[in-house]
């Protein structure tokens, strides 16, 4: 692949999995061999709990483990949340912040990504900030506008491509089946990019920009072929080895 970021492909379990679902992890580190390691990056989201099983499990295995969200405060009365600080702690290494099922059943606002995603590099965690418009947004014309704003309200106070992975997910294509075309895809994907790159000069150009939304390994390898795309967030296609190891294969 051409693109200059390294890969990262992330799979992100969201409110999915017991803990009979961890055996999965051992089958994605037997197929994670240094062939590919040596390729792409592999980050698991589990659901929170988890984690700390999660990092145990795959120690060694250069398979890296990530939350779903956090808190923009390192500690608090705020019953029910995790901070960025507890989730360094349990061994994690990166933090979604901004996805859209969070904008949307949790009407966090792109200013509230933002605090969240400063709070994740402040704890020495990678923020991955999601992006993306609804069906609506797209249809009549808007889709880079709405994107431009979330990216440009949710970005970082001194992001570099060592903190901050952007993740462009149209809401409309998640958990769908649906998915734009590769037109659609490079168009945005290189938007993102000029943002990303007038946001923080020269380092921009470097930051991993994944694509999400119904990644699955029919359509892996013509969407990582895109240019600008340095990789997936992966949903449903995350709960399998199988599955998750067939989309990574497209980097070998």
């Amino acid at each position: 692949m051409a693109n200059s970021p390294r890969p990262l492909v992330a799979g992100n379990w969201k409110m999915n999995g017991l803990k009979a679902a961890l055996t999965e992890l051992t089958a994605m580190a037997k197929a994670y061999d240094p062939g590919l390691q040596g390729k792409a990056d592999l980050l698991i989201c589990p659901p929170s709990l988890w984690i700390p099983a999660a990092v145990s499990q795959l120690q060694g295995s250069g398979i890296a483990i990530g939350a779903q969200d956090c808190h923009p405060q390192p500690h608090g009365a705020h019953t029910g949340d995790i901070s960025a600080p507890m989730i360094k702690d349990a061994g994690a290494s990166h933090v979604i912040v901004g996805h859209s099922e969070r904008r949307s059943d949790h009407g966090e606002t792109s200013e509230m990504v933002k605090a969240k995603a400063e709070a994740a590099m402040a704890a020495g965690l990678v923020a991955i900030v999601c992006v993306g418009e609804t069906q609506d947004e797209r249809q009549s014309g808007r889709a880079k506008d709405v994107v431009g704003e979330q990216l440009r309200h949710s970005w970082p106070m001194g992001a570099k491509a060592s903190t901050l992975v952007i993740a462009y997910e149209p809401v409309w294509a998640i958990g769908t089946g649906l998915t734009p075309t590769s037109a659609d895809v490079a168009d945005m994907h290189g938007f993102i990019r000029q943002e990303c790159e007038r946001l923080a000069p020269g380092q921009g150009n470097n930051m991993a920009i994944l694509y999400g939304g119904s990644v699955k390994p029919q359509n892996a390898a013509e969407l990582m072929n895109v240019p600008n795309v340095n990789g997936a967030l992966v949903g449903g296609a995350s709960l399998k080895a199988s599955d998750f190891m067939a989309i990574v294969e497209v980097y070998r």
